[in-house]
């Protein structure tokens, strides 16, 4: 009798063990991501003993904005009062030759309205010439780049194909391949690689908020994504470039990151970076999505809604990164998303319902929303009154593709 339960336990302790056996890989996965938030995320910048023999002695160009900067830890934070200094002024500090500054859009100081030409200048606090790259040129030129031995990209990204940091990113590559320079990535967190949604981008509406065959949100980081240009060919005549990334710290793609700096002057939140994805194709309608207020990327509506469930109404006024909001001085209704879950995929049922209740369908639509889409489909799907499940099964070929292709790049599970 004695024996029989001894092996009935056994077998007990044995499925219990082969049925852990079986999810464990999942579970492994959640709980790793726990601890990843536990500690403490380093951001390549951060990491300077990996990087400063690399710069040392050399002539250096650095494509940089408010994002770029090196975190202090608490205690430097309570002596200083200060959470972090620039990478620009931190590399100077340390006697690193720095050359020049490349501004991407929004400028060196990150306040320029989105789309806003960026002139070339000198920083007031360093001296330094800053080359812009949302201005005459996107791409920097021979001249640029002459006598600089290596460039550094240290730019926080949000992980969406029209944010045009990562077309920039494009062609300080290319440049760099030409000329043979070295390309140092300082890489930080994707606050949305959580997910990858979104229609891939058909290259016959290539655009600078456009520039390769990936989804909306491709949920990669730059020092990932710049793997994948490389990889793929993806700069002109197929030249690679030499590229270094110093990659983050206690860091996967399903770890949660609360931006400490915004990114741009629209993107002032969390919840207005995760809605960005989803509510940014409203700028290729008639329809606001808040700039002009201080709920922007968090709120959207227009003159032309008639929606008996609208629950919000604002009134765009020229602010810090919207000089000329769309609708200015004219009263916008429809919805308030600021309080909500945290969205794990794109969400078009903003896009279709607003587009069912506007008063004129015809003047919905403006040419920008099919580069904003990578695609002419989408704009059709929806005038065609195709659900949010419809359109999204005709993505569903591309995303199995991409994602397949993608795995080859990526530096974080």
């Amino acid at each position: 009798m004695s024996f029989s339960v001894f092996k009935n336990t056994v077998l007990l302790f044995l499925l219990i063990m082969i049925s852990c056996g079986n999810f464990s890989k999942t579970e492994d996965r959640r709980l790793n991501t726990e601890n990843y938030q536990l500690n403490t995320i380093l951001v390549g910048a951060n990491q300077t003993e990996k990087y400063l023999q690399l710069l040392n002695g050399k002539r250096v160009g650095i494509v940089a904005n408010q994002t770029s900067v090196i975190f202090k830890e608490e205690r430097e934070k309570r002596k200083e009062k200060r959470k972090f200094t620039h990478l620009v002024d931190s590399l100077l500090t340390l006697g690193i030759s720095v050359k020049k500054v490349f501004a991407p859009e929004h400028g060196f100081r990150g306040t320029a309205d989105a789309g806003e030409k960026v002139k070339d200048g000198i920083d007031t606090k360093t001296g330094l010439p800053i080359i812009s790259l949302y201005g005459k040129n996107r791409k920097p030129t021979p001249e640029h780049l002459k006598n600089i031995d290596i460039m550094i990209f240290d730019i926080q990204d949000v992980g969406a194909r029209f944010y045009t940091y990562i077309s920039s990113l494009h062609y300080v590559m290319e440049a760099c391949a030409e000329l043979n320079i070295p390309l140092l990535i300082l890489d930080r967190p994707n606050p949305n690689a959580h997910y990858v949604d979104g229609p891939i981008l058909e290259m016959e509406h290539q655009s600078f908020v456009g520039m390769h065959p990936v989804p909306v949100v491709h949920g990669m980081t730059i020092g990932e994504y710049a793997k994948m240009i490389n990889g793929e060919s993806w700069l002109e005549n197929g030249i690679k470039c030499d590229v270094t990334v110093i990659p983050v710290e206690n860091y996967v793609h399903n770890t949660f990151y609360s931006l400490p700096i915004k990114p741009s002057p629209n993107l002032p939140n969390d919840r207005a970076i995760n809605l960005y994805p989803s509510l940014c194709f409203f700028e290729g309608t008639n329809v606001s999505i808040g700039r002009g207020t201080d709920k922007q990327f968090q709120v959207y509506g227009s003159p032309f809604i008639a929606d008996e469930d609208i629950n919000y109404c604002f009134t765009p006024q020229p602010n810090e990164g919207a000089k000329y909001p769309k609708h200015q001085g004219i009263e916008c209704c429809g919805f308030d998303l600021s309080d909500g879950e945290r969205l794990n995929e794109i969400n078009l049922e903003y896009l279709i319902e607003t587009y069912s209740s506007t008063l004129k369908k015809e003047d919905f639509f403006n040419p920008f929303f099919t580069k904003l889409a990578g695609t002419k489909k989408l704009q059709q799907q929806i005038e065609d009154g195709l659900t949010e499940t419809e359109i999204k099964a005709t993505w569903q070929k591309g995303l199995k593709r991409f994602i397949k292709i993608r795995e080859k790049y990526l530096i974080y599970n």
